[in-house]
Protein backbone atom coordinates (compact mmCIF):
# COMPACT_ATOMS: atom_id res chain seq x y z
CA UNK A 1 0.00 0.00 0.00
CA UNK A 2 3.41 1.99 -0.13
CA UNK A 3 1.87 3.05 -3.66
CA UNK A 4 -1.43 4.42 -2.17
CA UNK A 5 0.30 6.96 0.28
CA UNK A 6 2.85 8.58 -2.17
CA UNK A 7 0.39 8.81 -4.98
CA UNK A 8 -1.73 10.66 -2.15
CA UNK A 9 0.98 12.93 -0.93
CA UNK A 10 1.86 13.43 -4.58
CA UNK A 11 -1.65 14.44 -5.26
CA UNK A 12 -2.57 16.41 -2.13
CA UNK A 13 0.98 18.13 -2.52
CA UNK A 14 1.09 19.52 -6.21
CA UNK A 15 -3.43 20.19 -6.29
CA UNK A 16 -4.14 21.59 -3.16
CA UNK A 17 -2.60 23.06 0.11
CA UNK A 18 -3.79 20.32 2.38
CA UNK A 19 -3.23 17.33 4.14
CA UNK A 20 -5.16 14.38 4.79
CA UNK A 21 -7.15 12.67 8.01
CA UNK A 22 -7.57 8.67 8.39
CA UNK A 23 -9.60 7.29 10.61
CA UNK A 24 -7.60 4.71 12.33
CA UNK A 25 -9.03 0.87 13.74
CA UNK A 26 -7.43 0.13 16.66
CA UNK A 27 -7.28 -3.45 17.41
CA UNK A 28 -9.47 -4.50 14.56
CA UNK A 29 -12.20 -7.60 15.67
CA UNK A 30 -12.34 -8.77 11.55
CA UNK A 31 -9.84 -11.06 10.32
CA UNK A 32 -8.26 -12.33 7.27
CA UNK A 33 -6.36 -15.21 6.23
CA UNK A 34 -2.94 -15.12 4.78
CA UNK A 35 -1.60 -18.43 2.60
CA UNK A 36 1.53 -18.97 0.66
CA UNK A 37 1.31 -20.06 -3.06
CA UNK A 38 4.45 -22.17 -2.94
CA UNK A 39 8.10 -22.23 -1.51
CA UNK A 40 9.34 -19.29 -3.75
CA UNK A 41 9.56 -16.30 -1.62
CA UNK A 42 9.39 -13.70 -4.51
CA UNK A 43 5.51 -14.98 -5.59
CA UNK A 44 3.03 -12.93 -3.52
CA UNK A 45 0.82 -14.76 -1.22
CA UNK A 46 -2.96 -15.19 -1.20
CA UNK A 47 -4.23 -12.33 1.32
CA UNK A 48 -8.25 -12.49 2.04
CA UNK A 49 -8.76 -9.18 4.23
CA UNK A 50 -12.42 -9.93 5.58
CA UNK A 51 -12.21 -5.66 6.60
CA UNK A 52 -15.45 -4.70 7.91
CA UNK A 53 -16.14 -8.84 8.54
CA UNK A 54 -16.88 -7.85 12.58
CA UNK A 55 -20.23 -4.81 12.43
CA UNK A 56 -18.09 -3.67 15.45
CA UNK A 57 -15.24 -3.16 12.83
CA UNK A 58 -17.33 -1.21 10.62
CA UNK A 59 -19.04 0.60 13.86
CA UNK A 60 -15.75 1.72 14.85
CA UNK A 61 -14.65 3.82 11.73
CA UNK A 62 -18.25 5.23 11.65
CA UNK A 63 -17.86 6.67 15.08
CA UNK A 64 -14.21 7.62 14.28
CA UNK A 65 -15.43 9.63 11.14
CA UNK A 66 -17.97 11.15 13.25
CA UNK A 67 -15.38 12.32 15.62
CA UNK A 68 -13.34 13.90 12.40
CA UNK A 69 -16.38 15.72 11.09
CA UNK A 70 -16.55 16.93 14.54
CA UNK A 71 -13.29 18.75 14.84
CA UNK A 72 -12.66 19.74 11.40
CA UNK A 73 -16.48 21.63 12.05
CA UNK A 74 -14.99 22.93 15.12
CA UNK A 75 -13.82 26.68 15.96
CA UNK A 76 -10.44 25.36 17.23
CA UNK A 77 -9.89 23.54 13.35
CA UNK A 78 -11.27 26.60 11.49
CA UNK A 79 -7.71 28.05 10.40
CA UNK A 80 -6.89 25.17 9.20
CA UNK A 81 -9.72 24.50 6.49
CA UNK A 82 -10.56 26.18 3.54
CA UNK A 83 -13.28 28.65 4.21
CA UNK A 84 -15.86 27.71 2.00
CA UNK A 85 -15.82 24.11 1.86
CA UNK A 86 -18.01 21.76 3.40
CA UNK A 87 -16.96 18.85 5.33
CA UNK A 88 -19.38 16.53 2.87
CA UNK A 89 -16.66 18.46 -0.16
CA UNK A 90 -14.22 17.20 1.83
CA UNK A 91 -15.47 13.40 1.83
CA UNK A 92 -15.78 13.66 -1.96
CA UNK A 93 -12.22 14.47 -2.14
CA UNK A 94 -11.17 12.13 -0.01
CA UNK A 95 -13.02 9.75 -2.56
CA UNK A 96 -11.28 11.10 -5.43
CA UNK A 97 -7.78 10.22 -4.00
CA UNK A 98 -6.80 6.53 -5.23
CA UNK A 99 -6.37 4.94 -1.87
CA UNK A 100 -7.35 1.60 -2.61
CA UNK A 101 -8.60 -0.04 -6.33
CA UNK A 102 -12.03 -0.80 -4.39
CA UNK A 103 -15.08 0.65 -6.41
CA UNK A 104 -16.56 4.30 -5.18
CA UNK A 105 -19.77 4.54 -4.69
CA UNK A 106 -22.26 7.77 -5.72
CA UNK A 107 -23.93 7.86 -2.16
CA UNK A 108 -21.09 7.67 -0.11
CA UNK A 109 -21.32 11.56 0.66
CA UNK A 110 -24.61 11.11 2.59
CA UNK A 111 -23.68 7.41 4.26
CA UNK A 112 -20.75 7.41 6.31
CA UNK A 113 -20.96 3.46 6.19
CA UNK A 114 -20.26 3.26 2.84
CA UNK A 115 -17.61 6.29 3.10
CA UNK A 116 -15.79 3.56 5.43
CA UNK A 117 -16.01 0.50 3.23
CA UNK A 118 -15.08 2.73 0.03
CA UNK A 119 -12.42 3.88 1.40
CA UNK A 120 -11.27 0.99 3.28
CA UNK A 121 -6.99 0.31 3.32
CA UNK A 122 -4.49 -1.39 5.38
CA UNK A 123 -1.19 0.54 5.93
CA UNK A 124 1.37 -2.13 6.99
CA UNK A 125 3.85 -2.00 9.62
CA UNK A 126 4.49 -5.06 10.62
CA UNK A 127 4.36 -6.34 14.39
CA UNK A 128 3.50 -9.56 16.39
CA UNK A 129 4.85 -11.86 14.60
CA UNK A 130 7.40 -12.96 17.89
CA UNK A 131 5.38 -11.92 20.59
CA UNK A 132 7.17 -11.53 23.96
CA UNK A 133 6.03 -14.24 26.19
CA UNK A 134 5.53 -16.50 23.57
CA UNK A 135 8.59 -16.88 21.32
CA UNK A 136 11.15 -14.36 23.22
CA UNK A 137 11.42 -14.17 26.76
CA UNK A 138 11.11 -10.59 28.80
CA UNK A 139 15.02 -10.05 27.89
CA UNK A 140 14.01 -10.37 24.31
CA UNK A 141 16.21 -13.93 24.17
CA UNK A 142 14.94 -16.34 21.98
CA UNK A 143 14.76 -19.42 24.45
CA UNK A 144 17.31 -22.37 23.60
CA UNK A 145 19.35 -19.79 21.34
CA UNK A 146 22.14 -18.49 23.26
CA UNK A 147 22.90 -15.05 22.26
CA UNK A 148 20.19 -14.45 19.89
CA UNK A 149 17.54 -11.84 21.07
CA UNK A 150 14.74 -10.08 18.60
CA UNK A 151 14.30 -6.70 19.36
CA UNK A 152 11.74 -4.76 17.08
CA UNK A 153 8.38 -4.94 15.89
CA UNK A 154 7.63 -8.14 15.67
CA UNK A 155 7.48 -7.97 19.42
CA UNK A 156 5.00 -5.80 20.04
CA UNK A 157 1.34 -7.03 21.15
CA UNK A 158 -0.18 -4.01 19.69
CA UNK A 159 0.71 -1.59 17.05
CA UNK A 160 1.66 1.70 19.13
CA UNK A 161 -0.77 3.41 17.24
CA UNK A 162 1.29 5.60 14.62
CA UNK A 163 4.27 4.94 12.45
CA UNK A 164 6.58 2.36 14.73
CA UNK A 165 9.83 3.81 14.53
CA UNK A 166 10.63 5.79 17.38
CA UNK A 167 8.98 3.13 19.22
CA UNK A 168 11.41 0.64 17.72
CA UNK A 169 14.17 3.00 18.41
CA UNK A 170 13.39 3.95 21.70
CA UNK A 171 12.83 -0.10 22.67
CA UNK A 172 16.50 -0.61 20.37
CA UNK A 173 18.24 1.78 22.58
CA UNK A 174 16.66 0.59 25.88
CA UNK A 175 17.94 -3.12 25.13
CA UNK A 176 21.28 -2.56 23.90
CA UNK A 177 21.51 -0.38 26.86
CA UNK A 178 20.39 -3.39 28.89
CA UNK A 179 22.40 -5.75 27.17
CA UNK A 180 25.57 -3.62 27.86
CA UNK A 181 24.51 -3.43 31.44
CA UNK A 182 24.20 -7.15 31.55
CA UNK A 183 27.79 -7.60 29.85
CA UNK A 184 29.22 -5.75 32.29
CA UNK A 185 27.68 -7.58 35.03
CA UNK A 186 28.63 -10.77 33.92
CA UNK A 187 32.41 -9.47 32.92
CA UNK A 188 32.60 -7.89 36.40
CA UNK A 189 31.32 -11.06 38.63
CA UNK A 190 33.89 -13.72 36.46
CA UNK A 191 36.82 -10.87 38.23
CA UNK A 192 35.64 -11.70 41.43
Amino acid sequence: MAWAVDTVNEIVNKTLRAGVILEKIMGPLSRGHLALRNTNPNDNSFVTFNYFKEPEDLRKCIEGMKTIIDVVNSDAYSKFRYKYMPVEALIDLMLALPLNRRRKHANVTFSLEQFCIDTVLTICHYHGGCRVGRVVDKGYRVPGIDSLRVVDGSTFYRTPGTNPQATVMMLGRHMGQRILHDGLLRGSKKKN
